[in-house]
């Protein structure tokens, strides 16, 4: 009689408090802490370190074919400044009320952009990703999906796919429709059909037509991109005359309103656990709670092994320096303050805080 009250007591206590699971691996523009950003062999190392997804930011070419670029503008991760045949396409634009100078995909070919070399953004920074400048092509959305469809996360499961739509307002001024293209993507390809896929965007009017065409895919699901505080409207807002500002976004009222066509939002790391005047991390913010009364899953962006990216209260040694220990007591955090999710430069790092090595 006894041992059965105590395997009754022990079920009642198991249904009341599942294990919580762990927050998802977004591996940002690959393993691009240690390989050039947005490139086949930063998703390959963010696969094999551990990333339950691979985010790739897409932006048109010349030629209308998604490729995997942080911006369009490529002058600082590539080296197309080197190709004196491509010198007359330096460009002045505006993006997103943003003036930019250099190089952008929409201005070459598909053909034109293979012949360039991936390079590492953060330069010395990143040494061991620097030396891996000029190894790498440009790889398309369709290349990173049939690289996914070969891999395995580190849970067994598919590797899943997080592509971000970038400027979409700016790129349909030109002509291009990148959603459109994404969309069709998805429903063409066996494997993303069926594979997990998150679509992320800061411009909401992007998000609420993909809730409308991709209704279907079971596997999909969407991700409010938040800015930090220094941006104040998404860029689609602005175009149509709109009042919505980010911060109200992340208001309960807010939050609701995004959940009628997405299942995330996505915010940087401070708006969640903010910095205090010194520098040091803070008490969590109530953002993450608000999200989850409202229905939302949270996705943080960005952890960064580098001190200089680090609260001060987690850095050792050099500004420039790596600190590994500092990004996985960072995220922990993070995990402990409730996120169902977080991007990272750095996979193996986040794999090594959420399952508590090192």
């Amino acid at each position: 009689m006894m041992i059965r009250l105590l395997l009754l007591v022990l079920g009642l206590v198991m249904t009341a408090a599942p294990l919580a699971a762990k927050p998802l691996i977004f591996a940002h523009r690959g393993a691009s802490a240690l390989r050039p950003e947005e490139t086949l062999a930063a998703y390959e190392k963010a696969i094999a370190d551990g990333a339950d997804f691979i985010e790739p930011d897409l932006v048109p070419t010349k030629d209308g074919v998604l490729v995997a670029r942080h911006e369009s503008n490529i002058t600082e991760t590539t080296d197309v400044a080197n190709h004196p045949e491509f010198a007359a396409r330096r460009a002045v634009k505006v993006i997103d009320g943003k003036r930019q100078e250099g190089w952008f995909t929409e201005d070459f070919t598909l053909a034109e952009l293979k012949t360039l070399r991936a390079r590492e953004r953060l330069g010395a920074l990143r040494p061991e990703s620097m030396a891996y400048d000029g190894r790498f092509e440009i790889a398309t959305f369709d290349e990173i999906a049939a690289l996914a469809a070969h891999g395995k996360a580190a849970s067994g499961k598919p590797v899943g796919l997080i592509p971000e739509i970038k400027h979409p307002t700016y790129f349909a001024g030109l002509g291009f429709d990148t959603a459109g293209k994404l969309v069709a993507a998805i429903k063409a390809s066996a494997y993303l059909r069926r594979a997990p896929v998150i679509v992320q965007c800061f411009e909401v009017a992007t998000l609420k037509r993909l809730h409308r065409e991709l209704a279907g895919q079971r596997n999909v699901e969407l991700f409010q991109l938040i800015q930090s505080s220094d941006v104040t409207q998404p860029a689609d807002v602005i175009a149509a005359g709109g009042t919505l500002t980010f911060d109200e976004m992340v208001t309960p009222q807010g939050l609701k309103e995004i959940a009628a066509y997405a299942q995330w939002i996505g915010p940087p790391l401070r708006r969640v656990i903010p910095l205090d005047a010194a520098g040091n991390s803070g008490a969590p913010a109530a953002l993450i709670a608000d999200a989850h009364r409202a229905g939302l899953k949270v996705g943080v962006f960005t952890f960064r092994p580098e001190n200089q990216f680090l609260p001060a209260n987690l850095r050792r040694g050099e500004p420039g320096a790596r600190w590994p220990q500092g990004m996985v007591a960072d995220v922990r955090s993070f995990v402990a303050a409730g996120v169902d999710g977080f991007f990272t430069d750095d996979p193996a790092l986040g794999r090594a805080a959420v399952d508590h090595k090192g």
